[in-house]
């Protein structure tokens, strides 16, 4: 597979977790994962101490795409995803979005 850029995994990335059920997310690696939060895919660090839990989140163009290129491009051979607890209760927290504003 060719290593590809961070929009194109951003992109392709939405198009799987859009379909998903509200909480489950892909885990990239064994320390980061994703989601998409109704709006946009969200990306975190996982605790070290506690695999199930969010550290932080971070912006992929932070990243040194360079680093996580082949990984993260591997990762659509077999993609992984989990429901997470705290994910889920997080969406389901969030205030509706206003429509009106975003015109």
């Amino acid at each position: 597979m060719e290593v590809i850029t961070p929009d194109a995994f951003r992109r392709d990335l939405a198009m799987l977790l859009r379909d998903l059920p509200r909480g489950v997310a892909a885990r990239l690696t064994n320390y980061a994962v994703a989601w998409w939060d109704g709006r946009e895919v969200v990306f975190a660090y996982l605790r070290e101490d506690d695999l199930r839990l969010i550290e932080e989140e971070f912006e992929l163009r932070d990243l040194l795409w360079n680093e996580w290129a082949n990984e993260l491009t591997a990762w659509f051979r077999e993609p992984r995803f989990e429901r997470m607890e705290e994910i889920e209760s997080w969406i389901a927290d969030s205030p509706p979005r206003d429509v009106d504003s975003e015109a």
